[in-house]
């Protein structure tokens, strides 16, 4: 995944951003959370209708999430976000949209009814000339908005796509994507996304255990991020254009009283400087849970059994 967006991508943040000539086109509508494959299943669902009439074919989302926002109000939750606000752009901009359209949600947004949604974001702020959502998707006060009501308005056709199902029968759903990885199971939460979940972070300064044991690593903050299985993951890193293997904890490190939860990557035969630097860490293989071990020796002897362990599990996918 590209860490930037590519000069010329038309992202805007509000409806007075867009430009002219991109309105009247066919918009996905939804929050998007994690870009899965059934999300992706509804913004194909527009292309196919922009590509018939020949339209733009636009994304709508929404950020803060609002369930960031509802949580707020209620004095705060657990993180849970599977690709939080930029990560959630740079994969859209992979799927040829003309435009992602991002417009900010606040409590007053909230309080939009759905015929007020309809007409002032819909018709007259995106001049849409199809809807497409997902069937679960609602929208208005009290999410008093369906699908329904969006086939009711003449202004524009609409699609909702039924769930979106795997051959083996589990739907592409957000909230069972997050159930897989707090469990650790990352392939089955990959095969839901069409990509291993990533964690998208700046390497900053620890405290510099690791490479006094052999085992330097890359620190990165967790954010907005759903906390996956607290362990052990081999990993895979791209560095200027070229993929690395590694091994990665994800956790509290209770061996070391750490308290702080983070990603902690060391990269296989790699000696370069991360320092300050913005990484995508793949989480490909849950390899065991988080444990205490009784000193740093029995935790560097540990860690070179994971690190091996990684090794032979990434060499797989090769």
């Amino acid at each position: 995944m590209s860490l930037t967006l590519p000069q010329g991508t038309c992202f805007v943040r509000t409806l007075a951003a867009l430009p002219p000539a991109l309105k009247g086109g066919a918009v996905a509508v939804g929050n998007f959370d994690g870009v899965h494959l059934g999300h992706r299943a509804v913004i194909d669902a527009a292309r196919k209708v922009a590509d018939a009439r020949a339209l733009p074919l636009l994304c709508l989302t929404f950020e803060p999430h609002p369930r960031t926002v509802f949580a707020r109000q209620k004095g705060g939750g657990a993180p849970f976000r599977l690709t939080p606000g930029f990560v959630k752009f740079l994969a859209l901009d992979g799927l040829r949209l003309d435009c992602i359209v991002s417009l900010r949600f606040t409590p007053e947004f909230a309080q939009q009814t759905p015929d007020q949604f309809i007409q002032d974001v819909l018709i007259d702020g995106l001049r849409a000339q199809h809807v497409a959502v997902g069937h679960d998707f609602c929208f208005g006060r009290g999410r008093a908005g369906n699908a329904g009501t969006l086939s009711a308005e003449a202004a524009f056709t609409v699609t909702a796509l039924p769930p979106q199902r795997r051959a083996e029968g589990e739907a592409f759903a957000s909230t069972l994507i997050r159930d897989h990885l707090t469990k650790g199971e990352t392939e089955a939460a990959a095969a839901l996304m069409g990509r291993p979940f990533t964690i998208v972070g700046r390497v900053r300064h620890g405290d510099k255990r690791g490479r006094t044991i052999g085992f330097p690593t890359a620190n990165i903050e967790l954010g907005d991020y759903l906390r996956p299985a607290f362990g052990v993951y081999s990993v895979t890193v791209e560095i200027d254009g070229q993929p690395h293997h590694g091994v990665a904890n994800l956790g509290r490190r209770p061996t070391v009283a750490g308290l702080v939860e983070r990603l902690e990557v060391h990269l296989f035969d790699f000696s370069g400087d991360l320092y300050g630097r913005k990484l995508c860490v793949a989480l490909h293989h849950f390899l065991r849970p988080e444990m205490k071990f009784d000193g740093l020796a029995a935790l560097t002897a540990q860690i070179a059994r994971d690190a091996q362990a990684a090794r032979d599990k990434l060499a797989a996918l090769c």
